[in-house]
């Protein structure tokens, strides 16, 4: 192979440039799917004006996707406790230190948005997440759903599509340019097994394949 046809195709499998302060995530290509894929775990977010992946698996914790159709631009997040606070319960004692709150998260991902370029009043929001995975557990998920359902509300932004609740955890797929989102619920008895904690679930699965049907919003 001559040394130009090299050069081409080592241009289509690099990962595409990330915005900046987003150059600490993980990011790779895949040839599957023929885009760069961005991985962000609990109290991580991504924004993006490229046709790129963005992907995480949640249980009880909440995404924001949130897309300007105008400007194609992007972004999502992560987060596993609505609000700071006492709750007492086994889920904050434990992971109270590394949760990423929801109303930081949501406020630093809408900050990022407006910082690339995007405007408010374009934005359209959507939801996943927020499944009881842990019955044994207090309803994390429950008060994270009521959580970004009232801070959508109070800063008047509109939500076109959710899937929240129930008691599968989720994999979503988020193209921050098209503002298209895939999303699967994990139903195998093996999932729901290896859901220990949001954590130790993250990383059994995080790189889990999307296998089977998908929801397209």
């Amino acid at each position: 192979m001559n040394q130009p046809a090299v050069a081409e195709r080592r241009r289509f499998v690099q990962p595409l440039q990330s915005l900046p302060g987003f150059e600490h995530l993980r990011r790779f290509w895949d040839p599957n799917q023929n885009c760069t894929v961005v991985k962000i775990l609990p109290g991580e977010f991504y924004v993006s004006r490229q046709e790129e992946q963005v992907g995480t698996v949640l249980g009880s914790c909440i995404s924001a996707c949130i897309h300007d159709p105008v400007r194609h631009i992007g972004g999502m997040n992560h987060f596993m406790l609505p609000e700071p606070g006492g709750t007492g319960d086994s889920w904050s004692s434990a992971n109270g230190r590394a949760a990423r709150y929801g109303s930081e998260a949501m406020e630093q991902l809408i900050n990022a948005l407006i910082k690339a370029g995007s405007r408010r009043e374009d934005f359209s929001v959507k939801l996943f997440g927020g499944g009881r995975v842990l019955a044994q557990m207090t309803d994390v998920g429950k008060r994270n759903i009521d959580f970004v359902h009232r801070y959508l509300a109070t800063e008047a932004l509109h939500i076109a599509a959710e899937d929240l609740g129930d008691i599968y955890p989720r994999q979503v797929q988020f193209y921050p340019q098209s503002g298209r989102v895939r999303v699967r619920q994990l139903r195998r008895h093996g999932d729901a097994e290896l859901v220990l904690g949001e954590k130790s679930y993250l990383k059994a699965l995080a790189n889990d394949p999307i296998q089977g049907e998908v929801e397209l919003f």
